[in-house]
């Protein structure tokens, strides 16, 4: 068995998914997390020729239940090379005075809370694997450039920029990374769940361009884990060649 260990959070989609068959590609050992159990043992199946895998249902938000999969993990896999703080959301691309206010606690308690629990609940492994160990949280463009409809998604992700930078200053002189990885446009499930599952909006949003892939940001995470010890990318935001900013909305009078 290698004795590279990444462990992946939301493993059974996305950007999750394409980075368990990047490193299993490269011979890594896996752990991979996730909400639903069938993609996760379809995931183990497909890799087990590649890579020795142990996968676990978890949700991220339950700070007991990361804990406890953290001190559970077989002897094999540990101590983790390399964090994968994948899971997280976007819901209501609406303004924010129309959201339901259940869907701004779910994404904070995802992509916040969750991130926090996993790091703490994983970071002594890496810091037992010291120089070399990574970790790269997966932000997004949103939490730098604002728009329309992003109110808390942006939030969290601004929040995962400023944990990254915060977090590498206190592991200095411990050899662990720290990367934040702010993908801009991307297809993968990602809209489908933003918009309750409409394939037409989803399609819509894609149609005409052409946007990452989720392959495209799995090697991104790969080789940020991968340069040599001495070397930390900060922050790594990536956008299609297609995708740019836009101009300032202005409110106007009518004519």
């Amino acid at each position: 068995m290698n004795n590279k260990v990444v462990f992946i959070t939301g493993a059974t989609s996305g950007f999750g998914r394409a980075t368990a068959r990047r490193f299993a590609q490269a011979g890594w050992s896996l752990v991979l997390s996730g909400r639903r159990t069938d993609r996760l043992e379809e995931l183990k199946k497909e890799l087990a020729g590649q890579a020795a895998v142990h996968i676990a249902t978890l949700d991220v938000r339950d700070a007991d239940a990361v804990a406890a999969m953290v001190a559970a993990l077989p002897a094999a896999f540990r101590p983790v090379r390399c964090l994968v703080n994948n899971a997280g959301l976007a819901l209501a691309p609406i303004p924010a005075q129309k959201v339901v206010l259940k869907d701004w606690h779910t994404m904070i308690d995802t992509n916040v809370t969750g991130l926090v629990n996993v790091t703490h609940a994983v970071l002594p492994s890496l810091l037992e694997t010291g120089a070399g160990a990574s970790i790269v949280n997966l932000g997004s463009v949103a939490g730098s450039w604002p728009y329309p409809g992003g109110h808390v998604y942006g939030a969290t992700k601004a929040f995962v920029q400023q944990f990254s930078y915060n977090l590498r200053c206190d592991l200095q002189g411990t050899g662990v990374r720290v990367t934040d990885i702010a993908p801009g446009m991307a297809e993968t499930e990602f809209t489908l769940v933003r918009t309750g599952g409409d394939q037409a909006a989803s399609d819509k949003l894609y149609r005409g361009t052409t946007p990452l892939t989720a392959e495209d940001i799995a090697e991104q995470i790969f080789y940020v884990a991968t340069l040599p010890d001495h070397i930390n990318i900060n922050r790594l935001e990536v956008m299609p060649t297609r995708q740019a900013w836009s101009a300032f909305a202005i409110d106007r009078d009518p004519a």
